[in-house]
């Protein structure tokens, strides 16, 4: 670690103008990213702008059918509140104990980490992303490895999404981080099927040729056929892209078996 200023603020103006008076600052929210960054000396900002005391940000309201979570709730938070089961799951099946209790949903998808599993949800939900000056759709949020729309300074404060009929999340974890080797997530909409893949590439994205066979079809049959481009996925020590392809299609497989 090295010396930097710290702040703890009350609010997103309060936070939103602090950032822009210094020379180089960081937002902490859970800090499960943050924290071992300084530590590893990966980023060096002058400034550390906590927002932990901003209460606006936390909690979770499911109201005329659409969920709004706010963006400084913890994973364990969502695990216990989310009305929608499929969520619920996928934030209990994030890291460990003191993760889920530290780490939060807006710190998750501003890192945009491509092993999370939050992207998957919000591109499987159709969720719109809000911040302290607009609202993005997750479509457009996630744009490549560790990169989101954000602007510098912008902070998360919210994601909706309207309650589907249906949704699963099914995922090949990393036995030792508990990351996402390959993560699918499908939900039925009323605007249609909507399924989402996370660490299968640098970033999570829209599995379109199953949204259209599952949209007249939904069975695991109607995918299983379908051949997963794996040439652009990641290959590491855990899974090499050939295995991440057919992961894809076999945890996409499994969601829809397990909602239809």
């Amino acid at each position: 670690m090295y010396s930097f200023n710290y702040h703890y603020v009350r609010s997103t103006e309060e936070a939103s103008t602090l950032f822009s008076s210094c020379e180089s600052a960081a937002y902490l929210s859970g800090g499960m990213t943050l924290i071992p960054t300084l530590k590893q000396r990966l980023d060096y900002p002058t400034d550390v702008i906590d927002l932990r005391g901003i209460d606006a940000l936390e909690g979770i309201d499911n109201e005329n059918g659409f969920v709004r979570v706010g963006s400084r709730t913890c994973h364990a938070g969502v695990a216990n509140n989310a009305p929608i089961n499929a969520l619920a799951e996928l934030a209990g099946g994030i890291g460990d104990f003191q993760v889920r209790n530290c780490g939060t949903i807006g710190g998750s998808i501003a890192n945009n980490d491509p092993a999370a599993d939050y992207p998957a949800a919000l591109l499987g939900l159709g969720a719109t992303v809000h911040t302290n000056d607009r609202t993005i759709s997750a479509d457009d949020f996630f744009v490549d490895l560790f990169e989101t729309s954000l602007e510098l300074g912008e902070i998360v404060t919210a994601v909706s999404f309207p309650t589907p009929q249906r949704a699963a999340y099914m995922k090949f974890p990393n036995p030792a981080s508990r990351y996402a080797i390959v993560g699918v997530f499908v939900a039925e909409l009323q605007s249609g099927v909507r399924v989402a893949v996370t660490g299968a590439g640098s970033c999570a994205f829209r599995a379109t040729a199953f949204e259209e066979a599952l949209q007249s079809d939904f069975q695991p049959d109607a995918i299983a056929g379908i051949a997963v481009d794996h040439s652009a996925f990641n290959s590491d020590i855990h899974a090499s892209q050939e295995f991440r392809g057919h992961l894809v299609t076999e945890m996409a497989k499994r969601a829809v078996a397990k909602i239809s």
